[in-house]
């Protein structure tokens, strides 16, 4: 897939915009103005994803989040100009993504004027098949695919899709599909702390305890200093490969137990 040329100095453009949005959460305006900013700079859907997907989580981390400052009304409007509509878009639906909101993002969606719907943009769509991945919807199993054939090897998009196969937990072939969209560029260098942590997840409930304490071992190795809450999940998934390994190996003792006595 061939991505557009961008000027020199565009990546400069959006940091510059990103550091606006985040440089006081507690300015009500702040939604406003990156979406005037990304206006501007006619960001097309893979930036805009990029950008809001790191403001909306910041704003959360910083008690400030972009839940409490938009509406759905907002994000249903159909008059709104399409790029500032898309800029609340991403926002909103990323603050119900990290909220793991997943019925109420599907919701969202799903009231959305049918001729907006028709043309949401790619991660827009991706993010809606997290809300229904992550409630064991086989239906995002399907849209997950019409994602991954437009998505191409775009970082943020493929993040959402591994995050809601990693909250799924009746899917058939569920932890497969995780496994399989890991190893896919740009996930493929196997540096990811946070595609690490969902890969060790997967592997627990495949039953492959050995990978999976090496896949959250290394994902502990990569995980950049000073993120506790970050660390704090991973250390959470290991205690918890140990704990279903443990209980395993326990209940197969009994019952060899049974069958030898």
């Amino acid at each position: 897939m061939s991505l557009p040329v961008r000027r020199p100095g565009r990546a400069l453009a959006l940091l510059k915009a990103k550091a606006r949005a985040t440089a006081n959460p507690a300015n009500p305006t702040w939604p406003g103005r990156l979406a005037a900013d990304l206006r501007e700079l006619g960001a097309d859907w893979r930036e805009s994803a990029e950008v809001c997907a790191d403001v909306a989580w910041a704003a959360r981390a910083a008690g400030h989040s972009v839940l409490s400052l938009l509406s759905p009304d907002q994000i249903a409007a159909s008059h709104l100009d399409p790029h500032p509509a898309r800029t609340y878009r991403h926002l909103y639906l990323s603050g119900l993504r990290y909220d793991f909101r997943c019925p109420t993002l599907q919701l969202v969606v799903e009231q959305l004027d049918p001729a907006v719907r028709a043309g949401l943009d790619c991660y827009s769509r991706a993010l809606y098949a997290f809300a229904l991945l992550g409630q064991s919807r086989p239906e995002g199993l399907d849209l997950m695919d019409e994602v991954l054939a437009e998505a191409g090897d775009h970082g943020k998009t493929l993040h959402v899709l591994l995050h809601g196969l990693w909250l799924d937990q009746d899917l058939d072939q569920g932890a497969e599909r995780l496994l399989a969209l890991s190893s896919r560029p740009p996930f493929d260098t196997g540096t990811d702390p946070i595609v690490l942590f969902r890969v060790a997840g997967a592997l627990r409930r495949l039953g492959r305890y050995d990978e999976a304490f090496a896949a959250i071992d290394r994902a502990l190795d990569l995980l950049p200093p000073g993120d506790a809450a970050v660390h704090a999940g991973l250390v959470r998934e290991r205690s918890l490969i140990a704990a279903v390994r443990d209980a395993r190996r326990h209940r197969c003792a009994r019952a060899l137990k049974g069958t030898t006595a």
